[in-house]
């Protein structure tokens, strides 16, 4: 791969810089040329593999048919096109990645797409039984879009994919649990009563447990979110990663439903304007975030996470909640509270109803039976009033008879 062939591409050793760096040409409609290209990485093996992606996605023929195309590297050919044309953002490109590198580590990961058999793709899904239904769902897809784009692109004549059969995992879906009405009352108390030079995330959960926001939403707000004057708050924007895992400030919310205005309960006021006045005061804060880090720009949300769970087992011992229940906590007393699911939609960003009723199901389930309880409650009351208003017209019709006899 060393070779300077302009038509697959290069690599070269940089030994002032110890790197590596791969070479390629990109045509440039605009000008009606080839571009060269160039990238540099730390290791040989990430520039193998990123030269390889640029070929697959290029779909080089003379490349293609010298070295065939290992299942993962036509994956991450697929992410990357994915990529550069905005189809999907960065942080899910991370994921994707992530979930590419584990089918890597099994041979069917390196095999050629075009020897794969369905037998060998049913044995490697059946072997991650152990893993949980949301994992197996990712392997699931991420191999079944492959093998699809392979037969788009004329790669393949079958699709492998077809008879084998996703595995159910082994374990128990696990449920996000939300705090019950007197430990969100403990922990709010806890809350209010602390200065926020003592406990410096208070305010990022109170407007979880009261407004339902992410918490990348929450990190990401801003004093211009903020509309005290009609006491609204604008989700506009989330905190998400880089392609390189670094935390960054995404221009949109995780869905095209995530942008909201919400109102700002009336006890959080205080909170909000105090929370405004330390970030109107804090030095290196140009973009006005609510909540800015000292010595970095944008808050970890995995520390304000680590942080609720050591508040809440030191002071309360509870042990299973994290900065997702908190939001799931809002979601769950609005049901409580009889708010039409579509209401409640619409208050957490979730882009359909049916994401809100899959969420919430048990919540609404034990709704259900306590309408259902008052529902029963008029049917027996209108019963005995009929049976009673009957019982009266039946010793009316007895009086009645008596009189005539």
């Amino acid at each position: 791969m060393n070779n300077k062939n302009n038509s697959q591409g290069y690599i070269t050793y940089r030994k002032e810089r110890k790197t590596w760096c791969v070479r390629y040409n990109e045509y440039d409609v605009t000008t009606d040329t080839n571009i060269v290209k160039s990238k540099t990485f730390k290791t040989r093996d990430e520039a193998e593999k990123y030269l390889r992606t640029i070929m697959y996605q290029k779909e080089n023929p003379l490349y293609i048919a010298n070295n065939g195309i290992p299942l993962c590297e036509m994956m991450r050919s697929n992410q990357k096109l994915k990529l550069d044309t905005n189809q999907i953002t960065e942080v899910t490109y991370l994921r994707n990645l992530q979930t590419i590198e584990q089918i890597e580590r099994f041979p069917i990961g390196t095999k050629r797409i075009d020897e794969i058999t369905s037998d060998e793709v049913q044995e490697f899904m059946n072997y991650h039984k152990y893993l949980s239904n949301s994992s197996i769902n990712k392997l699931y897809q991420q191999l079944g879009t492959t093998f699809k784009s392979a037969i788009d692109r004329g790669y393949l004549m079958r699709n492998p994919m077809i008879g084998v059969l996703k595995p159910k995992s082994n374990k128990l879906d696990k449920e996000v649990r939300a705090l019950t009405f007197e430990e969100q009352q403990l922990f709010t108390d806890y809350l209010l009563t602390k200065d926020i030079s003592n406990c410096k995330y208070k305010n990022v959960y109170l407007i979880q447990m009261f407004m339902g926001l992410r918490i990348s939403e929450v990190l990401a707000l801003t004093m211009s979110d903020i509309d005290l004057q009609n006491k609204r708050l604008r989700v506009r924007r989330t905190l998400t990663k880089d392609e390189k895992g670094n935390t960054i400030m995404g221009q949109t919310t995780k869905t095209y439903a995530g942008k909201r205005v919400l109102p700002i309960p009336d006890f959080l006021m205080d909170s909000i304007m105090e929370q405004m006045r330390v970030a109107d005061l804090q030095i290196n804060n140009e973009e006005k975030l609510l909540f800015k880090p000292e010595h970095r720009q944008y808050t970890d949300r995995e520390n304000a996470n680590t942080e609720l769970k050591r508040l809440l087992k030191r002071h309360f011992g509870i042990e299973d909640i994290t900065t997702h229940s908190l939001r799931h906590t809002y979601g769950t007393r609005c049901i409580e509270s009889g708010m039409a699911p579509v209401v409640v939609q619409k208050l957490m960003g979730h882009t359909d109803v049916s994401v809100t009723l899959n969420t919430y199901t048990s919540v609404f389930d034990t709704f259900k039976s306590k309408e259902l309880e008052k529902v029963n409650r008029y049917y027996l009351e209108e019963n005995m009033l009929n049976a009673v208003k009957l019982l009266k017209e039946n010793e009316d019709l007895h009086t009645q008879d008596e009189i005539i006899k």
